[in-house]
């Protein structure tokens, strides 16, 4: 099997065709990945599988690589290994996607039904990627955003005067 991946599929072509696809992708290529990442060298190893099931045509498999973020605790840099498992059904429409079971995500396609399998991929890595990538050792709190020590309150100290006052009358 070629290790050069198409640029653009017709998915529910494949699909009938029991197709696979096995290749890699350079970080590099991915243009919305690119901004989060701190280093673009590398590769995505990517396994896609192009099937029928049922009156559906669906995309199996799985994209995997190592990607360098920025700890949102440190700051620091931070490897994070993804391996992420594809469950794609292809459909045409909105409406076709909303009838899908919850096992599968929709890859919704045009009247052309071709799409990037650079799309596929990059969407799979971003969904990945977790809201606050932060080391597993640093603390759940980033630094800097204790709360700060209470005071007391200074009305609190004028009701004191108060009732002294009113104490002493």
């Amino acid at each position: 099997m070629p290790e050069h991946l198409p640029e653009v599929v017709d998915p529910i072509g494949l699909a009938e065709k029991g197709r696979r696809l096995v290749g890699h992708l350079s970080l590099g290529e991915l243009d919305r990945l690119v901004p989060m990442l701190l280093c673009v060298e590398g590769q995505v190893d990517v396994d896609l599988r192009f099937e029928r099931q049922g009156r559906v045509s669906v995309v199996l498999g799985r994209v995997s690589t190592e990607l360098s973020l920025e700890c949102q605790c440190c700051l620091e840099p931070m490897a994070l290994s993804v391996d992420a498992q594809v469950q794609l059904a292809v459909v045409c429409s909105v409406d076709a996607a909303l009838a899908l079971s919850e096992e599968y995500e929709a890859l919704v396609v045009g009247e052309d039904r071709q799409v990037a399998v650079r799309d596929i991929v990059q969407d799979e890595l971003l969904l990945a990627i977790p809201v606050i990538p932060q080391h597993s050792s640093c603390s759940q709190v980033p630094a800097g955003s204790e709360q700060p020590e209470r005071r007391p309150s200074p009305f609190a100290a004028l009701a004191d005067l108060k009732l002294k006052s009113f104490l002493q009358e």
